[in-house]
């Protein structure tokens, strides 16, 4: 097992044991982990969890798709930002001219 694998695994573990002690099925919290897929999304989950204390699953559920929402933002940023950047060299060099570094 890699050691992005284990630290997945330990946030997973993490966020399971969080979801139970608020009184949860162990199922929501490995839905959850499964949905959010970085240990740093679980990271925020956890503190959400932590700090909120969610009193029902939909309030859990509500966070998730917040913070997945949140990721999907950044990506459609970081690519609008790729094309840009992109269209720029385009504008600079010419169609067909290749950057030489």
């Amino acid at each position: 097992m890699t050691e992005n694998q284990m630290e997945w695994s330990r946030k997973r573990d993490e966020l399971v044991s969080a979801v139970k002690q608020l009184g949860f099925p162990r199922e929501l919290g490995e839905q959850i982990a499964k949905q959010l897929g970085s240990p740093k999304a679980m990271d925020r989950m956890l503190a959400y969890l932590y700090n909120v204390k969610p009193r029902t699953a939909e309030l859990i559920v509500d966070e998730m798709l917040a913070i997945c929402s949140d990721i999907d933002n950044w990506h459609n940023k970081k690519a609008a930002e790729e094309a840009n950047a992109r269209y720029n060299q385009m504008l600079y060099y010419g169609l067909g001219a290749e950057e030489t570094d």
